[in-house]
């Protein structure tokens, strides 16, 4: 751990530590944020390296920035930022909200038992064996993820309910000592409807996100398969975009690099 902390570029550590800041309520939402001049001060850095450190925040939707006024810590919706993997439960505290999970499901599935696509994208073979989690995210206590997963057991045996009520995450960094490269993932507008627009409080055929993902491990061995449907009126969708390119487009799976 200490380790990653020292290889961390310094804006990364002071990104990490104004989201403290901001999860310990040290600022509340509403609130005018840190300025460039206060960090260069606070840090001892850069007016780049603090204006870095910020303009991550603000990509990510913790913070917002007022021209001509300053830069607030952000509240209303949710934000998936598509450029990381970023855990729910970091982003709901740091947005002031209280985090919570109900574990609807935790069981041990052979890999003949799992349907053929999942099978594919985790590459198993019929001795292979899952673990198979449906978990619901709250804020505040109102549903907004509905999450099915496929985890490969034998990365993270012993798994129990209490183990899935908060970052997955950072449950395989910590306990598995697991090294998770990233994600290849897409997202689609769907119509929620039957039991999930019931766990998630909402009308049917109200609006909402589908995240299908596959995660991988340093050296590209799959990890886990998810398709994870988010409320349309939660959540907001995120990305910070290059400059503008000529020629041939690039493709639209997203490679994200995580809660």
């Amino acid at each position: 751990m200490t380790d990653e902390i020292v290889r961390a570029p310094i804006y990364v550590q002071i990104n990490e530590t104004l989201r403290r800041l901001i999860r310990e309520a040290d600022f509340q939402a509403g609130d005018q944020f840190l300025t460039e001049r206060q960090i260069c001060e606070r840090f001892d850095v850069s007016r780049a390296t603090a204006n870095k450190a910020l303009s991550g925040l603000v990509a990510e939707g913790v913070l917002e920035f007022r021209k001509g006024v300053g830069t607030f810590v952000r509240s209303g919706v949710l934000d998936y930022d598509l450029r990381a993997l970023v855990s729910f439960t970091e982003k709901a505290l740091a947005a002031g909200w209280t985090p919570s999970t109900r574990v609807l499901a935790l069981e041990e599935r052979a890999g003949a038992e799992i349907p053929e696509a999942v099978a594919d994208r985790l590459a198993l073979d019929a001795a292979d064996a899952v673990c198979y989690i449906e978990r619901l995210r709250l804020v505040d206590d109102s549903p907004v993820i509905l999450e099915h997963r496929f985890v490969v057991s034998r990365y993270c045996a012993g798994l129990t309910e209490r183990d899935l009520t908060g970052s997955l995450y950072a449950l395989w960094t910590d306990r598995y000592g697991l090294r998770i490269a990233g994600a290849d993932q897409t997202i689609r507008a769907v119509a929620i409807r039957g039991r999930e627009a019931e766990l998630l409080a909402v009308q049917p055929q109200a609006a909402g996100l589908l995240a299908l993902s596959t995660g991988f491990l340093e050296g590209g061995d799959p990890l886990w398969y998810e398709e994870t449907l988010y409320r349309g009126d939660a959540y907001e969708f995120h990305n910070r975009l290059g400059p503008v390119t000529r020629g041939r487009p690039a493709t639209g799976t997203l490679r994200t690099v995580e809660g």
